[in-house]
C-alpha cells in the first residue's frame, strides 16, 4: 500500500521561508513521481511542482523563482523549498504519487493517484 505523508508546515511571517516534505513508502522502487499540491480556503486546488523519478523537475508556471522541488532518493523522500513566502502561499499543502514508468514528465495540472494528508502552511504579515 502506498502512503505518504507531508510535513513542515506551519506558522512563518512574508518573506520567510518553509520548507516541506513528502516521505512515501509502498511502491518498492523509486521509479515514481511526486507533487505538490496546495488549496487555500474557498480556493481550488492548485499544482504547485512535481518532480519524477529520475530526478526531472517541473513548476507551474506561477510558482517558478520561489519555489524549489528535491529528491533524496535514499531516504524516500522529495522537499519543497518555499523562499520569500506571501500571504497568498498560506494553504494546505499536500504530495501525491504517481509511477513514473521512466518517464521524466509530470504535470500538476493533473491530479496524480496517491494521495497524502496535508500539511497547514500559514504567513502571515
Amino acid at each position: 500500500e502506498v502512503q505518504l505523508q507531508a510535513s513542515g508546515g506551519g506558522l512563518v511571517q512574508a518573506g520567510e521561508s518553509l520548507r516541506l516534505s513528502c516521505t512515501a513508502s509502498g511502491f518498492g522502487h523509486d521509479d515514481y513521481s511526486i507533487g505538490w499540491y496546495r488549496q487555500a480556503p474557498g480556493k481550488e486546488r492548485e499544482g504547485v511542482s512535481c518532480i519524477t523519478g529520475d530526478g526531472t523537475a517541473h513548476y507551474a508556471d506561477s510558482m517558478k523563482g520561489r519555489f524549489t522541488i528535491s529528491r533524496d532518493v535514499a531516504k524516500n523522500t522529495v522537499y519543497l523549498q518555499m523562499n520569500s513566502l506571501k500571504l497568498e502561499d498560506s494553504a494546505v499543502y499536500y504530495c501525491s504519487a504517481e509511477e513514473s514508468y521512466g518517464s521524466s514528465y509530470c504535470d500538476t495540472r493533473y491530479g496524480m493517484d496517491y494521495w497524502g494528508e496535508g500539511t497547514l502552511v500559514t504567513v502571515s504579515s
